[in-house]
């Protein structure tokens, strides 16, 4: 990703300084405070929109054709079929749709307008009709690319750097919505992006700007608009308070940190594997394929256990906090039966599909923690917390994230657990890391043996602000 000044070379922090101190960024501020509420409603309007296309598809629609009591399994079937062959259209046809594979991680790179409609329509159908993907990743391309749509509209000669920072704050706008937490979603991109040093001062303050204006929206568009934004807002899980964390807790939380980071890290591998697998010539037979067998993993687990397909399929979200509250209800042999399940449809949704690899980690992550609270001295409070911390690391490779998002959702916990999270976050970043390493490439003896000169040194310049005009 291009650098947050917008030119390749980094600046000072007199530059920095007065780039801030400018009329220009002032400007610039209230034009993102702006941009940031209309980001913040057309990411309601996503949100909302999956949201209530899944209500239609799973229960108003099954209860209106006489289903009272749920949909029949042949249900989900038909249901991600349908949704799985719309999103092998919108890769088929539509312009960059075949970007932002959920495999490679999160990724937090500029969005151009022209690729909206496919990311949006492809990341629609996933989350919608029920396929194992997040809404984080729609939401950053529409936050940067809707920005720079509309500011591009409003004044065709605004500069490349203005172009920059209007695009990260209005990703900072959409993740923090769904979050509804502007911490979450700044700590997030900055680590996304590789912001640092002076120039992160420039783009911090707009981003913490309309990431607050997000996230202030997310709390009151409910009382507008009489609907509720719990249904796809994650907050802190209900668990039980921990108390100063015990010398074998800290064990414990290291073997399960190193078995969540080799599980997920199979996980991502299988995922990359799918992603070459399915080729575009036959996107729009093997998408259904892949959706039916899916589906047909989640019937196997409900037919298996008396469980809803919901824990299966879906990103995990509204199924998280019912996993975690009625832990004590689940079996050792039905929760690993659901990580199984859950984790293989993640695995393809990974290479098959568009949306966010997130979501789906915090919950396998949760239930590896639930599975790992039946160890002796091991309580289920901080089996979940560090479970998320290090499913999450290992998907994303964003440690202070993965730091921040286990511990914010875990606040009900305790300050006890936030040595563990951290320490499990270590662990597993570490486990993920070494098992991705590969061997560098040869260096060539001439490129050894002949280092180019030193660039001659060059005379500092005057600090002057960074155009942001």
């Amino acid at each position: 990703m291009a650098d947050a000044s917008g030119g390749p070379e980094d600046i000072s922090a007199e530059q920095a300084d007065a780039t801030i101190r400018s009329r220009q960024y002032v400007g610039l501020l209230i034009v993102v405070a702006v941009i940031g509420v209309l980001v913040s409603l057309a990411a309601w309007c996503f949100l909302e929109g999956v949201y209530q296309l899944q209500q239609e598809l799973f229960t108003h629609l099954p209860h209106a054709l006489g289903y009272q009591h749920g949909p029949p399994k042949w249900w989900y079937l038909l249901v991600l079929v349908v949704g799985s062959f719309l999103v092998a259209l919108a890769l088929w046809r539509l312009p960059g749709s075949d970007k932002h594979i959920p495999a490679k991680g999160l990724s937090a790179d500029p969005t151009p307008p022209i690729n909206l409609p496919g990311i949006l329509l492809a990341g629609f159908a996933t989350i919608g009709f029920g396929l194992v993907l997040g809404p984080e990743v729609p939401l950053i391309a529409l936050g940067g690319g809707l920005a720079v749509l509309m500011i591009s509209l409003a004044r065709r000669d605004a500069p490349p750097q203005a172009l920059t920072v209007i695009a990260a704050a209005g990703a900072f706008s959409a993740l923090s919505f769904i979050f509804t937490s502007p911490v979450i979603a700044a700590v997030i991109l900055i680590e996304a992006t590789g912001l640092g040093g002076p120039k992160l001062r420039v783009v911090l303050l707009p981003g913490l700007l309309a990431a607050g204006i997000g996230t202030l929206v997310s709390l009151g568009i409910g009382s507008i608009s009489g609907l509720s934004t719990s249904a796809y807002a994650l907050g802190p899980l209900s668990l039980q308070s921990l108390g100063r964390p015990q010398p074998g807790e800290f064990g414990w939380t290291i073997g399960l940190a190193i078995v969540v980071a080799v599980v997920t890290f199979v996980v991502m591998r299988g995922g990359m594997f799918t992603y070459r697998f399915v080729s575009r010539r036959w996107l729009l037979v093997l998408l259904p394929l892949i959706g039916l067998i899916i589906a047909g993993l989640a019937i196997g687990f409900s037919q298996a256990t008396g469980k809803g397909v919901n824990y299966v399929l879906f990103d995990g979200q509204n199924q998280l906090p019912g996993l975690v509250t009625q832990a004590g209800a689940w079996s050792l042999g039905t929760v690993a039966l659901l990580i199984l399940c859950k984790g293989l449809a993640y695995l393809l949704s990974l290479g098959s599909f568009r949306g966010g690899p997130t979501f789906p980690a915090l919950f396998l992550g949760a239930a590896g923690g639930v599975m790992a609270s039946h160890l002796p001295g091991f309580p289920e409070s901080a089996g979940v917390a560090v479970g998320m911390g290090a499913a999450v690391v290992a998907v994303l490779r964003l440690p202070l994230s993965a730091v921040v998002l286990a511990t914010l959702l875990t606040t009900h916990a305790g300050t006890g657990v936030e040595p563990l999270i951290i320490v499990g976050v270590v662990v597993a970043y570490v486990v993920t890391l070494l098992l991705s390493w590969r061997r560098p490439d040869t260096v060539s003896v001439a490129a050894t043996t002949a280092p180019s000169p030193p660039p001659s040194p060059r005379p500092a310049p005057e600090p002057e602000p960074v155009g942001v005009s």
